[in-house]
């Protein structure tokens, strides 16, 4: 079984620093909807992994969430595409909990469901905690420069190895030829 973990917000749909708050604010990056597709279609399962710390900060309610996963299941599904999960973390910053990336509750979450080692599993983010969290439970972390990609990788320290894409769409294209 071939899965792949991708964060949300600035790997699939265009990230904002105010947060996405409403389903009109979820906007699919051109091409993020048909890469996930040509996934499905080569017989991954696509899980998302993201931190929702609107939620903790009352940004939005969990109903509100739940309406932008729809849009995104929605949009992702008339391309031809399916996300088969979405493991998300409702905490701030402050709260330090384990499972906001970059610590590897989500990760291990993921692993749980799915009954498998997440070795080399490529996990697609944007920022540096989505990379470290991918890399601390053996994950493949592949970074996207789309969303906050070009200033995480401008401040360096991504894990040893770590592929840089213009997008999610370059990002599948290596996958699926490797």
């Amino acid at each position: 079984m071939n899965l792949i973990i991708l964060d949300r917000d600035g790997v699939i749909n265009f990230d904002s620093d105010q947060f996405i708050k409403t389903p009109d604010e979820w906007k699919p990056i051109p091409g993020s909807l048909e890469a996930i597709a040509r996934l499905t279609r080569e017989g991954w399962r696509v899980v998302v992994a993201t931190n929702q710390s609107g939620l903790a900060r009352g940004l939005f309610e969990m109903a509100t969430l739940n309406a932008i996963h729809t849009k995104m299941h929605k949009a992702v599904g008339q391309a031809g595409g399916r996300i088969e999960a979405v493991f998300y973390c409702p905490h701030s910053a402050e709260m330090d909990c384990g499972c906001r990336k970059p610590k590897p509750g989500l990760l291990d979450e993921i692993a749980v469901r799915y009954g498998r080692d997440l070795r080399d599993v490529p996990a697609v983010g944007d920022s540096l905690r989505d990379l470290l969290a991918a890399a601390s439970v053996g994950a493949r972390p592949l970074l996207v420069k789309t969303g906050k990609g070009e200033k995480t990788l401008a401040a360096g320290g991504l894990p040893e190895n770590t592929p840089v894409f213009a997008d999610l769409s370059e990002a599948v294209e290596f996958l699926l030829k490797a």
